[in-house]
């Protein structure tokens, strides 16, 4: 037997190599790379819907947040809320109540959507048309109005035609089905952004919506497109989580970012405030990751654009 002498002892623990340690460290470096970041956009609006007939995979969280970490990087956000639970006005601090002209007032009774924008108070570059709790009965409502799959791109089209200070980006956040405002979103928007959550099931219902946008294209809007896929609810500590993404960047390798965005209890808790994630706690993982996210938006349209050029 070897004697205590040389006998090989445990290398010693350090806090520096633990998980936590790593993890503090990579979302400071993460912070440092964001501080430097600086973005040029086109002068073009970009009318993106933020769709999936599947709930729960964060798609008006992602909607908010992108908008905010947009709205941060310089530009100008509206943000469309076409889903009458009206959780993107709650979630950027705009008053919703069923007295307040809403998109309700935009597709039923052809209000200029000018008269309804408000400023979120997040930011002077933020912008909301509001839902009501009217717009839950907007979806029979058009049944019966001239134009109805159109009545949102009219309104859209006329208020940027309008504007001295058109937005850079379009957000629109659609309810979880295939009615007749999601028709309008799709009608209205030239792209489309697909959250999809990193858990089983998550390719379920993708297949029913690009047949959906097929549709949309062959018949009331040629220029839609897929451009943008963001995986949500992300969790590393599980190999499913990995297997889902990979799965996903499989199908779509051109259209998944880079930048995912994990489960975070900060992103929950911030619409209980009334406030984004970027607001509540911009330097969280959650705010980062959403900021990351929107620097990537924005550097493929640029490098799509340059690609063109040549």
């Amino acid at each position: 037997m070897p004697d205590s002498e040389n006998a090989t002892s445990p290398a010693p623990f350090s806090l520096d190599d633990s998980p936590i340690a790593r993890e503090l460290a990579d979302l400071t470096s993460r912070r440092k790379a964001l501080e430097g970041v600086s973005v040029e956009f086109t002068g073009q609006t970009r009318v993106l819907t933020i769709s999936n007939q599947k709930g729960g995979v964060g798609k008006t969280t992602t909607t908010v947040n992108m908008a905010a970490a947009l709205a941060s990087l310089g530009a100008r956000v509206l943000v469309i809320d076409l889903d009458p639970q009206g959780n993107a006005s709650t979630a950027l601090g705009v008053p919703h109540t069923a007295d307040i002209p809403s998109v309700y007032d935009v597709l039923i009774d052809e209000f200029p959507l000018a008269d309804i924008i408000q400023t979120s108070p997040e930011s002077p570059n933020l912008l909301c048309a509001p839902s009501t709790i009217h717009l839950a009965g907007a979806e029979i409502e058009l049944v019966s109005q001239v134009a109805r799959e159109h009545r949102l791109r009219t309104a859209l089209e006329e208020y940027l035609e309008a504007s001295t200070e058109r937005p850079d980006f379009v957000l629109i956040d659609c309810p979880p089905s295939l009615g007749l405002l999601t028709i309008n979103a799709f009608t209205a928007a030239s792209e489309l952004m697909i959250p999809i959550q990193c858990e089983y099931y998550a390719l379920e219902g993708l297949s029913q919506l690009l047949g959906s946008i097929r549709m949309i294209q062959k018949h009331l809007n040629p220029s839609l497109h897929l451009s943008t896929i963001l995986l949500t609810m992300y969790d590393g500590r599980t190999r499913l989580a990995q297997q889902v993404a990979d799965e996903v960047r499989a199908h779509f390798p051109r259209e998944v970012l880079h930048t995912v965005i994990p489960r975070s209890v900060r992103v929950s808790e911030a619409p209980s405030f009334g406030q984004t994630v970027i607001a509540y706690d911009g330097q969280s993982v959650g705010a980062v990751s959403y900021r990351e996210a929107a620097v990537e938006l924005v550097r493929r349209q640029q490098a799509a654009t340059n690609e063109g050029a040549l």
